[in-house]
């Protein structure tokens, strides 16, 4: 499984930083495309970001184009989300997920905002932006 932290509260226009390891040493981020969901109350799950394996590819949702960037350090076994620019519509619970990443990197473009294409699931962590 997945955790996802670094959440917290900040001020419309701050920034933060999340992280997502793995909960077992064993699981290796490296092998993994690794995609960012947030879930908003009474709302869906939606995909925020997705990144492939070694130097593929990113892709984000068009409501954080230009404000957040995710990158990986597969030696600490990391993938980070560095949010800035942050807006109150931003609140949400943000999960990481992981799926095999298929041959091509268009292909994981395509499932990079549908969640159930993607697995290991953990607890998410809490972002509110909020004056």
């Amino acid at each position: 499984q997945l955790v996802a932290s670094g959440g917290g509260s900040v001020q419309p226009g701050g920034s933060l930083t999340l992280s997502c390891t793995a909960s077992s040493s064993g699981f290796r981020l490296a092998y993994w495309a690794i995609g960012w969901f947030r879930q908003a109350p009474g709302k869906e799950r939606e995909g925020v970001s997705c990144v492939s394996t070694g130097d593929g590819g990113t892709k984000y949702a068009d409501s954080v184009k230009g404000r957040f960037t995710v990158s990986r350090d597969d030696a600490e076994n990391t993938v980070s989300l560095q949010m800035d620019s942050l807006k109150p519509e931003d609140t949400a619970v943000y999960y990481c997920a992981a799926t095999l990443p298929p041959s091509n990197v268009s292909l994981l473009f395509r499932i990079c905002d549908r969640p159930p294409s993607w697995g290991s699931w953990g607890q998410g962590t809490q972002v509110t932006v909020s004056s």
